[in-house]
């Protein structure tokens, strides 16, 4: 029996049955197997006839359930076969839960002096009370069953089972609100904001985020619920509007935060939910110092291969293994440009508190210095922006770059051609600097190294000359599980009147 929400899936019904079958002597419960190559399912003595068949069917949702089977719409007696028989296009035992139970009157044999089941009998009626008394026993064992789980217990059962943390449910005497958080300027990636977020006011009255928020690449601004925390009950967790302005742990990508409007009392107290949801939160927290814990975190950020050192790995002699000073941790991580924030912001929510994680991507950093002539004459402010243009023209032709993609020069070049006000075929790639990530030598790792052999001519194998460079005629490799990223800065960028 597949696990589910209940201990005990005995319904009234069903009970009854089996025990009206018992009481004249009849087979209960009989076990079969479900086969979808077999035609006929033979009984184990002779019947004549079946009360009932239950097993375990796939609903409408696709989720597994306890169900008792409909006779002559998923199932039939064959007599002469003494074997019952599945229907075409009835409901059938899921093949994953495939044990079935029959219950059948047998055919010539019964000690039993009972003989009378039918509606008003003395046999049924008392049959049925007991049978009433057994399915409200069921109901509080699977009851009992269900206040043992944070996710199946409900009101003060769940309680209970959360106070194991040190958590207790907090009612509307909490007081209660919104506040917006703001992205950075140089953020670019998807921020998570994580349940149970803390922050306080200038008076350290401290307070907690009662749901996950994602602020979406793009998005400047999101507002999450809060709710004041443990030890500050009634009018102590009360704040003015404007009064939250700190994040006790700062969140990568988070400028600031602020409450636009007050804090208030009165709010309907925390729903099963939610505090489900701060109990998951605090149990994650106890498990924060794990390498899996960060290794998942790096996953959830958008990183697609994660290598990490740490202390802890035995001593090499042969000096194979990567290890790190003790308190430090090492993290080697293929990621596309455009997430690279968010897997450094979704580690540094998950590491302990005096855990230093290096994050280290696998980059081909490539800076070309350009030389690019004006088609018209522009302005002091014209040319900034022309610059910032130029910028973006090759950041977006870089964003479509996938891993292990070799960066060709005249494709570049063509991307320089989408910027209005310039002479496309007098631009110039007048340098270009290329280094590799160090991530081979933890000593060094997170550092640049040269790269210049990885600039090659069209023929694809000799190095590019300084013509090659300047015309597009070069492809930059990249290895395997490496990304390209464009670095460019408007002092990169020499521009020439027309």
């Amino acid at each position: 029996m597949p696990f589910g929400d209940n201990l005990i899936d005995r319904p009234y019904t069903e009970i009854a049955d089996d025990l009206l079958v018992s009481l004249v002597g009849g087979v209960v419960n009989e076990q079969q197997r479900y086969d979808v190559r077999e035609p006929a399912y033979p009984l184990a003595e002779p019947a004549h006839d079946v009360r009932g068949v239950t097993g375990t069917r796939r609903n409408a949702q696709g989720e597994l359930e306890h169900y008792t089977f409909v006779p002559e719409v998923d199932w039939s007696f064959n007599r002469a076969q003494n074997a019952l028989v599945w229907l075409a296009n009835g409901d059938r035992p899921d093949p994953e839960a495939p044990l079935f139970y029959v219950d059948y009157f047998r055919r010539d044999v019964s000690n039993s002096p009972l003989t009378d089941i039918n509606v008003g009998s003395v046999t049924r009626t008392l049959a049925e009370a007991i049978s009433r008394e057994l399915a409200v026993t069921y109901s509080q064992v699977n009851l009992a069953y269900q206040s043992g789980f944070i996710d199946l217990a409900r009101g003060r059962a769940l309680d209970f089972v959360v106070a194991i943390l040190g958590i207790t449910r907090k009612d509307g005497d909490f007081a209660q609100g919104l506040v917006s958080f703001f992205r950075t300027g140089s953020s670019t990636g998807n921020i998570t904001i994580p349940q149970g977020t803390k922050l306080t006011t200038a008076d350290n009255v401290i307070f907690e985020t009662t749901a996950e928020r994602t602020l979406q690449r793009g998005q400047t601004r999101i507002d999450v619920p809060v709710r004041a925390a443990e030890g500050f009950k009634g009018p102590a967790g009360r704040a003015d509007a404007r009064a939250i302005s700190t994040l006790i742990f700062p969140i990568e990508g988070i400028e600031r935060v602020v409450n636009f409007d007050p804090l208030v009392l009165g709010g309907a107290d925390e729903s099963d939910e939610d505090l489900r949801r701060r109990a998951k939160a605090a149990l994650r927290g106890l498990g924060q110092c794990t390498l899996d814990a960060l290794q998942l975190a790096a996953f959830e950020g958008g990183a697609d291969n994660v290598e990490i050192a740490d202390p802890m790995y035995p001593p090499d002699p042969a000096g194979l293994t990567k290890r790190t000073v003790p308190g430090r941790v090492q993290m080697i991580v293929e990621v596309e440009p455009a997430r690279y924030a968010n897997v450094v912001s979704a580690v540094f929510a998950r590491r302990a508190a005096g855990i230093s994680v290096a994050i280290v991507a696998r980059y081909i950093f490539i800076r070309p210095r350009l030389r690019l002539t004006l088609r018209r004459e522009l302005t002091a402010a014209g040319q900034v922006q022309l610059k910032q243009d130029v910028i973006k023209a090759l950041s977006d032709f870089a964003a479509g770059l996938g891993s292990a993609t070799p960066l060709a020069g005249s494709d570049l070049l063509a991307a320089l051609a989408t910027v209005p006000d310039l002479v496309a075929e007098q631009s110039v790639i007048a340098d270009l600097l290329v280094w590799r990530a160090v991530v081979d030598d933890s000593s060094r790792a997170g550092q640049r190294e040269a790269a210049r052999e990885l600039i090659v001519g069209s023929d694809g194998t000799t190095p590019a000359s300084d013509e090659q460079i300047e015309t597009g005629q070069f492809t930059v490799q990249v290895a395997a599980q490496y990304w390209p990223v464009i670095e460019l800065e408007p002092a990169d960028i020499q521009l020439v009147g027309p």
